[in-house]
């Protein structure tokens, strides 16, 4: 893509009985002055969701519920919109104004960067426990990363997420696209982008509400999905850093904090840590476990299913 001109702009949204989002997610998309194309991918869900999408004037991209998952569906969109720069975003993530996007993907349109993500601010009325994990991992200064700055980030140098992030079409060919993992192929995208000598930036300025209030099991069983799909490309991520030691820290910024303005809350922090760092633990450990333990302790019911599927067919 030559910086000078102008380049082609899709937005993916990857959806499941998102019905209910679509009024907040699509007008900032379908207003902006970039005029991208809009593609609403969804995994046969009947809620509405496609009907409601095609009369706002948004394409729509139709993905079997048990061919679903996360890497796959998002290449899928990637090549079926074709564009310069491709944008991928969950429902849930409401762009704060038209001209977040524009924000968003000026760095891979100026050359800066090949991949782009936006900062990541709580929905209105979010508690604590929802808000606390947006400030930790979405600082309000923007910054570019590339692997010469490991040292300095640790396995935070990979971070990216794709409730709302860009990337440069070329360069998504260059590293072979999404590939088919459990979750986090984002990350995995960012980290053989890096390896390969290019740039992420983090665009503070383009900005997305988004956030979740989880119960403690629900933290355990994402995190034993983390733990798993992170063990299974860990040789991507290796540095001189980690999850764990980044963890450690996040729960001591949390501690701090709520020492200060929330004691009462400290029990149940307590609580979740727990519940997280035994289910990454645990999800570590569980790479060579049998199919019926993973399924077992996984949210990713659709992974499973369409694993199911592709042995059946093999």
């Amino acid at each position: 893509m030559n910086p000078s001109s102008t380049p082609s702009i899709g937005c993916a949204i990857i959806t499941h009985c998102a019905k209910h989002h679509l009024s907040h997610c699509l007008p900032p998309l379908l207003n902006s002055s970039l005029k991208p194309r809009v593609v609403v991918v969804n995994s046969s869900s009947n809620d509405g969701t496609v009907e409601l999408a095609q009369s706002m004037g948004a394409e729509t991209l139709l993905i079997p519920r048990h061919e679903f998952n996360h890497g796959i569906t998002r290449e899928r969109a990637r090549q079926y919109l074709g564009t310069d720069i491709v944008v991928m975003l969950t429902p849930d993530a409401y762009l704060v104004d038209k001209y977040s996007l524009e924000k968003l993907i000026t760095p891979i349109a100026n050359g800066y960067a090949s991949a782009a993500y936006a900062r990541q601010l709580p929905h209105i009325g979010a508690d604590f426990f929802e808000a606390f994990p947006r400030e930790y991992n979405y600082p309000n200064h923007s910054h570019i990363r590339s692997i010469e700055n490991v040292d300095r980030y640790g396995v935070y140098t990979f971070f990216c997420s794709n409730s709302c992030a860009a990337y440069s079409n070329r360069i998504m060919d260059e590293i072979g696209g999404f590939q088919r993992v459990l979750l986090g192929e984002d990350t995995l995208a960012i980290a053989s982008m890096l390896r390969k000598g290019y740039k992420i930036a983090y665009v503070a300025e383009a900005q997305v509400r988004h956030s979740h209030r989880y119960t403690l099991l629900e933290e355990f069983r994402r995190s034993f999905d983390t733990g798993l799909a992170r063990k299974s490309y860990a040789c991507v991520l290796a540095c001189n850093s980690s999850d764990s030691k980044r963890g450690w820290d996040y729960a001591q910024v949390m501690a701090k904090r709520l020492l200060k303005e929330a004691p009462q809350k400290l029990p149940y922090a307590i609580g979740q840590v727990f519940a997280k760092w035994m289910g990454y633990q645990l999800g570590k450990r569980s790479i060579h476990a049998p199919l019926w333990w993973k399924k077992k302790l996984s949210t990713q019911d659709f992974f499973w299913a369409s694993l199911d599927k592709e042995k059946k067919e093999s």
